[in-house]
């Protein structure tokens, strides 16, 4: 239980912010389990991923480098 006011506020704020990124972390896992499924991979599934990763990117739910590095391997995926 929080001690203070600031660090109930603060708590309240961290279960909401963890439920958006929760939202979507979840659909990067299913973009990407779609890109990777049987076969060659559709371009604009490929589309998709990766400008689902560069909105991530932006509201900081993952790292810059890490979205990079995982659009180098879908971009490795379409040669």
């Amino acid at each position: 239980m929080a001690n203070t006011k600031s660090a109930a506020k603060r708590s309240r704020q961290s279960l909401a912010r963890s439920g958006r990124n929760r939202g979507v972390r979840t659909r990067l896992r299913s973009l990407q389990k779609n890109v990777k499924g049987e076969g060659k991979p559709d371009a604009e599934q490929i589309r998709r991923l990766i400008s689902a990763l560069d909105k991530a990117v932006k509201r900081g739910v993952i790292h810059r480098n890490a979205a990079d590095r995982r659009k180098a391997r879908l971009n490795a995926l379409m040669r």
